[in-house]
């Protein structure tokens, strides 16, 4: 029987509500202008991002050189850093050495050490300068980046987990999707998904990724479906209750039972045909539509005794060390980078969700959607999402120390219990320093 889940509070003090984000910027400041570049030429702008090549390189190229051409006082500048930890390290040694970018992507675990260690901008004088309309954000994506009812993060990339599913696998196998609405039912059906060669198994029902790719994030649901969590939003680590254990060993079990496997990029072995079906990133749309072997089609995350999914992605933000002249420039990249254009169009390339409302009401979303329904399966589960627990986006490098548990469980074969006890212990030290540091910053 499925039960209903309730709703979880704001992650710890400090954090605004609706009400209050729907306010900022909602009159323009008698104070603040728009830029006035007065120089020879462009002011440039130094820019950090995580995306290079691919459908979301080749996109975010694009807004860039779509941005630069559309004005000449600014010209952006973007320099591919890495994935999202590379970026979050290159900018931690840049602050070390002195010399910042203007402004950098950051993702949802990594936005927040900056604003703890006050290296972040608010952005309250330029969206109010800017005119930009902060309600017509999505209430969720765009609550996550306010602290203390100021805005440092504005949502860009942001995305949930799906589930993806290969389709051609599904008819062969004389199944249908629904069988994905619930674990139980995968499992009950699992065998069917399989396929042998032999003693090697060349096609698994379902695939886990490893650390890197962010199995940490992918079981945030998971733990929530199985009524657990991380974290409550006061530091409290619960990963090692009951509930986390029972999850975390259905995933030891999965592996253990032949029915799932465990890779260095799931994502890469679902293109291929290895895997029958993954959790992975809105943002992994892109790429699995150009390099899908085969027919697939995406589904909400599946439930056990409750439906659990969180959001998740990058935002942007400008560096509080940057000229006042060229936080101005940045901020107009800011807001023509999340405009409603930009977001249907970044939406359409890459499959991260428009972050705008009327962007996802447009005649034009809407007819994508119609032609691209695996698409709108993202818009669709949103209202269901939830942010995710404070042990992984609050405390450095809680992702990787989360993860980490995890793939003893899913390689090593580890009693979720034990890898999690050891988690538990360390998330726990490390929540210890950020609480001092919060109560210093917000009281």
């Amino acid at each position: 029987m499925t039960t209903t889940k309730i709703n979880r509070r704001s992650i710890v003090k400090g954090a605004a509500g609706a009400g209050a984000a729907a306010a900022i910027g909602s009159k323009a400041s008698s104070v603040f202008s728009a830029p006035a570049v007065i120089q020879s030429g462009p002011l440039e702008v130094t820019y950090w991002t995580s995306f290079e090549g691919g459908a979301n390189g080749d996109a975010q190229d694009e807004l860039v050189k779509r941005f630069n051409e559309s004005q000449s006082d600014i010209q952006i500048n973007h320099e591919f850093q890495g994935s999202y930890e590379e970026t979050a390290q290159a900018l931690t040694a840049a602050v070390q050495g002195g010399s910042t970018p203007d402004m950098s992507l950051l993702s949802d675990v990594w936005w927040f050490k900056f604003y703890l260690s006050q290296l972040l901008q608010p952005l309250d004088d330029y969206i109010a300068a800017g005119n930009v309309d902060s309600a017509d954000y999505v209430d969720s994506l765009w609550n996550e980046g306010v602290r203390q009812g100021a805005q440092y993060w504005v949502p860009f990339a942001r995305s949930t987990p799906l589930f993806y599913y290969n389709a051609d696998a599904l008819n062969e196998a004389g199944l249908d999707a629904s069988i994905f609405q619930n674990w139980d039912t995968i499992v009950e059906n699992a065998d069917a998904l399989m396929v042998k060669d032999g003693d090697q198994t060349t096609q698994f029902a379902f695939g886990h990724p490893n650390a890197a790719s962010y199995i940490a994030w992918l079981f945030q649901g998971v733990i929530w479906q199985f009524n657990g969590e991380y974290s409550d939003p006061d530091f409290t680590i619960n990963i090692d209750e009951d509930a986390g254990i029972e999850a975390g060993n259905f995933y030891r079990d999965s592996v253990e039972n032949g029915w799932a496997g465990a890779t260095e990029d799931h994502v890469a072995d679902f293109n291929t045909g290895l895997f029958a079906s993954i959790m992975a990133s809105t943002g992994s749309m892109g790429g699995i539509r150009e390099n899908a072997t085969f027919e697939w089609a995406t589904a909400f995350l599946p439930e056990k005794y409750t439906f659990g999914c969180c959001t998740g992605g990058s935002g942007l933000s400008i560096l509080a060390s940057a000229d006042d002249a060229n936080k101005e420039a940045a901020f107009e990249f800011i807001k023509f980078s999340t405009s409603v254009e930009s977001t249907s169009y970044w939406a359409q390339q890459s499959g991260y969700m428009p972050v705008r409302k009327s962007a996802i009401d447009s005649e034009e979303m809407q007819a994508f959607y119609d032609e691209n329904p695996n698409a709108r399966t993202a818009v669709d589960q949103l209202p269901q999402t939830e942010p995710q627990d404070s042990a992984r986006v609050f405390i450095p490098n809680g992702d990787q120390i989360i993860g980490g548990g995890l793939e003893q469980v899913t390689v090593s074969g580890a009693d979720a219990a034990d890898a999690f006890a050891e988690v538990a212990g360390i998330l726990e030290e490390e929540a210890q320093p950020i609480l001092e540091q919060l109560e210093a910053l917000e009281g």
